[in-house]
């Protein structure tokens, strides 16, 4: 099979093609043919060999989220066929002909997407999801603020906001502001350098439930600042930088849940709960038409350093897509 092989870290020139050995499932595991991939912003850091693989493979193969159909089945499995069409996430893998992964941690792709367009929903959708309902307590009448609202989370989180009937202010830049507008945000703050925190206090003077924080640096103590006393903020990346002075005070008198947290990294049996819950609360939202995948462009598996670099230039409004 054809696949993108690290032999080194760098910029997107080091994202190189070649053929490695075909992949064949376990017991109970599935062997899908990739159609589809997309970028994330952790492809971009282990590109540059800050964010390996946890996997330890042998070669690496970078990669989170894939959509395709089922070529092979491990003797255990019971709910795939060969030729489902199937979607998910991978620790790595995924910039690549095939991938293996566990029977329950593949997802069914909704009857009302296209295949081509599936890859853009697992990523975002379970992040956005899990960051701000499950370990944020988001429901319904209470209010999110979501960075990089034009991002794939962000864009999976207006989405989710407002389909459990919260409401959401986001932060982007000005020429992302209409997307988020068009996509239902109920309020846009212009990030950097209008003052957005000033901006949010004067809309919501009570605070922000949930946060979800893809950029950290200085967001984190204004996070601080704009989060309701007994809100919960979630740190699920680092765009900003991690080291940052923040007022530890408001932590104790507003009695603030601040929680770090990667999908990547965790436990089997815990990605498995989450993929399943997924299945049963999420996917049955795309097909209502509540949720929809936002996709920016797409580019082919042999142009996949030219989508690095359009990511990397932050112009991407929603996913960028490969097409293998």
């Amino acid at each position: 099979m054809r696949a993108v092989v690290l032999r080194d870290h760098g910029g997107p020139e080091v994202l190189t093609i070649e053929e490695v050995d075909d992949l064949a499932p376990g017991p109970d595991q599935i062997l899908v043919s990739v159609a589809h991939t997309a970028l994330n912003r952790a492809d971009t850091l282990q590109r540059q060999g800050g964010y390996p693989d946890p996997r330890n493979r042998d070669i690496e193969i970078p990669g989170l989220e894939y959509a395709g159909t089922v070529s092979a089945i491990g003797s255990d499995v019971v709910e795939w066929q060969v030729g489902d069409e199937v979607m998910g996430i991978e620790s790595g893998g995924c910039y690549a002909e095939q991938v293996v992964t566990h029977a329950r941690h593949a997802l069914r792709v909704p009857d009302s997407v296209e295949l081509r367009d599936a890859a853009a929903i697992p990523e975002v959708f379970l992040t956005a999801w899990d960051a701000l309902v499950v370990q944020g307590g988001l429901t319904s009448g209470r209010w999110a603020l979501v960075h990089a609202g034009a991002s794939g989370v962000g864009t999976a989180g207006i989405q989710i906001a407002k389909a459990i009937g919260a409401r959401i202010a986001v932060t982007c830049s000005a020429g992302k502001a209409e997307a988020c507008r068009e996509l239902g945000a109920d309020l846009v703050l212009e990030r950097s350098p209008a003052d957005w925190l000033g901006e949010l206090q004067a809309a919501v003077p009570d605070g922000v439930d949930t946060i979800l924080d893809v950029v950290g640096g200085d967001e984190a103590d204004r996070n601080f600042r704009a989060i309701a006393t007994d809100g919960t903020i979630v740190q699920v990346g680092l765009m900003g930088g991690g080291k940052t002075p923040i007022n530890m005070g408001l932590l104790l008198m507003k009695r603030i849940t601040w929680i770090g947290t990667t999908l990547r990294s965790r436990p089997l049996e815990r990605k498995l709960a989450l993929c399943q819950r997924f299945t049963s609360e999420i996917v049955p939202l795309f097909e209502s038409g509540a949720l929809t995948p936002v996709i920016d462009s797409r580019y082919p598996f042999d142009e996949i350093a030219d989508a690095h670099r359009h990511m990397e230039s932050n112009a991407n409004i929603g996913k960028i897509l490969i097409d293998l």
